[in-house]
């Protein structure tokens, strides 16, 4: 009996999470936001590319705004914050992702008339994030090579997930001997209807081809 309380539960909480998520997305719809969800590791690279992105919009005049997401802290959100957008810190406690409520929460302290792109920074997690849809457009995954090149085979469901799949940290993968090119081959298994893009965020390498591949 303990066991089916358990499941009937969880699978309340996400029907709960889908209805408030299909409320966001529906919310910057109707504001004209493209929103992206970025899920990975911890150390894969996530803020520093979001702060290339931000960097690269604001050339274009686009405006971005910034969810940051962690268990604790505001790291992530103070070198957001330096790029002069709009950012807001979440901080999940125990958990270890984010979710739609926590979320919308957030878009009730962002002037949405303000913004054209909304970033989420999820908590670096590769297994809990996947269950939790937060009402983006498209969700981005991120892998660096120094985690490995067995990353996606050891997590297929969130990888199988992803919209756009990140290769980070190209540069280091001769020098840790990692071959790109298996991880390449691991997306194109269990991820056949994602998008991958190589980059190198240190030194902005790649940062064009994946705005491209965000539409933006």
């Amino acid at each position: 009996m303990h066991q089916v309380v358990d499941i009937e539960l969880g699978a309340d909480i996400l029907e709960a999470n889908k209805r408030i998520a299909s409320d966001n997305h529906s919310l910057l719809k109707k504001h004209g936001i493209k929103s992206f969800d970025f899920i990975g590791s911890i150390g894969s690279g996530k803020t520093l590319l979001i702060e290339n992105l931000v960097e690269e919009l604001k050339k274009k005049g686009v405006r971005a705004s910034v969810i940051c997401g962690d268990v604790t802290g505001d790291d992530d959100f103070k070198r957001i914050s330096q790029h002069g957008v709009d950012a807001h810190n979440l901080n999940t406690g125990k958990e270890c992702h984010l979710d739609a409520h926590l979320v919308d929460h957030a878009l009730e302290h962002i002037d949405l008339e303000n913004v054209d792109v909304l970033f989420i920074e999820n908590v670096g997690n590769l297994v809990c994030p996947g269950d939790f849809w937060l009402g983006t457009d498209a969700r981005v995954a991120v892998i660096s090579v120094t985690e490995g090149d067995d990353m996606i085979r050891k997590h297929p469901v969130i990888f199988g997930l992803a919209d756009v799949i990140v290769i980070n940290k190209v540069d280091l993968a001769e020098a840790i001997e990692v071959d790109p090119e298996v991880i390449l081959r691991d997306a194109g298994r269990y991820a056949p209807n994602a998008r991958v893009v190589l980059t190198d965020a240190k030194h902005g390498a790649g940062i064009s081809e994946f705005m491209g591949l965000l539409g933006l």
